[in-house]
């Protein structure tokens, strides 16, 4: 269970760099499928699936983003959105 666990975050992990590759190269449509394959696992995936979305995937990306000063909100559908605002409320004391 445990190997299964660690490759569920290292495809999680992967997923984000390929997202984050899209936009370094400038290829939005292809970011833009890749945040919305994201948005559909968030969506309609176990709760182990929406958890590691919401943990590895979204927070990544969107560190990387906030980074290179990207617009989070003109590329991330709605879900990621919510998850990503939930992270920062979580963070802010």
């Amino acid at each position: 269970m445990k190997n299964k666990i660690n490759t569920i975050y290292k495809d999680a992990e992967r997923f984000a760099e390929i997202t984050k590759r899209a936009i370094i190269s400038g290829n939005i449509k292809r970011a833009k499928k890749c945040l919305s394959i994201a948005e559909q696992l968030l969506e309609t995936g176990s709760n182990e699936t929406k958890s590691v979305i919401s943990n590895v995937y979204v927070f990544s990306v969107s560190t990387f983003m906030e980074l290179r000063h990207c617009n989070i909100s003109n590329l991330f559908p709605t879900g990621l959105k919510t998850e990503y605002i939930k992270q920062i409320n979580a963070t802010s004391v």
